[in-house]
């Protein structure tokens, strides 16, 4: 058996409100429950209000690490797809935020942090290197990542090309990346609206795609990108039986 060892926290050094909006944020105790909790009542709420529909449900992968992408019109888009992670994995599933929108006050910060579990990431000026080291923690800590590849909420619900960002994320690694298409979240909470209105959401999973063969490049993340546009569009308008 191998012996222990026994590392600080990566964010052990920070301040907290620094580890609220620390990409080296890792979840405490009540971090933890505060996640249960609000997973829970997520569920309850898009089942009840919003009445969610999920087709593809067995193709999610059963451990991590992997990627969901969709296309995105609403902030209930992120709520739904970490949703579909078993609660077991609660802890190491990060929804990939914008950091200009949920990590500018403190308190902002806190939700996005404690009930969300989500990480920042840089929408204007993001160096390679951040995404260098979104990419270690998803292989080396075997966590879960919900992204929205166009990088932006939709403004009339139809979708906007993706950006090669994802590309970065899992070229040339085994790292799935699991393709989804919502229906409905636009009309339930558009960008232009702070209030969900209760309409049905729909959400199809398509097969896990892996980019092993795919240089991390330039040509290898756009390649990637426009896969991965090309299958979320298939589900849009084909559904995923």
């Amino acid at each position: 058996m191998d012996p222990w060892k026994l590392e600080p926290a990566h964010d052990f050094d920070l301040t907290l409100r620094q580890r609220l909006g620390s990409e080296r944020r890792e979840s405490g105790l009540i971090e933890t429950i505060g996640h249960m909790l609000w997973w829970f009542l997520i569920r309850a709420y898009l089942k009840l209000f919003h009445r969610l529909r999920v087709r593809g449900r067995a193709r999610m992968p059963t451990k991590p690490p992997f990627v969901l992408i969709a296309n995105h019109c609403s902030h209930l888009d992120a709520l739904v797809l970490a949703a579909q992670v078993p609660y077991r994995f609660g802890d190491c599933t990060f929804p990939l935020a914008a950091e200009d929108t949920f990590f500018e006050s403190g308190i902002s910060s806190a939700f996005a942090a404690v009930a969300l579990n989500a990480l920042p990431m840089r929408r204007r000026h993001a160096g390679r290197h951040a995404i260098e080291s979104l990419r270690e923690r998803l292989v080396g800590e075997q966590c879960v990542y919900v992204l929205f590849p166009e990088g932006t909420r939709s403004r009339d619900g139809n979708l906007q090309a993706f950006k090669p960002g994802i590309g970065m994320l899992v070229a040339a690694s085994d790292v799935p990346v699991v393709p989804c298409y919502l229906r409905g979240t636009h009309e339930a909470l558009p960008a232009d609206h702070r209030w969900p209105r209760p309409r049905r959401i729909k959400l199809s999973i398509g097969e896990p795609m892996r980019f092993t063969e795919h240089a991390n490049d330039r040509e290898g993340w756009e390649r990637i990108a426009a896969a991965l546009q090309s299958e979320v569009e298939r589900l849009r308008d084909h559904g995923a039986e």
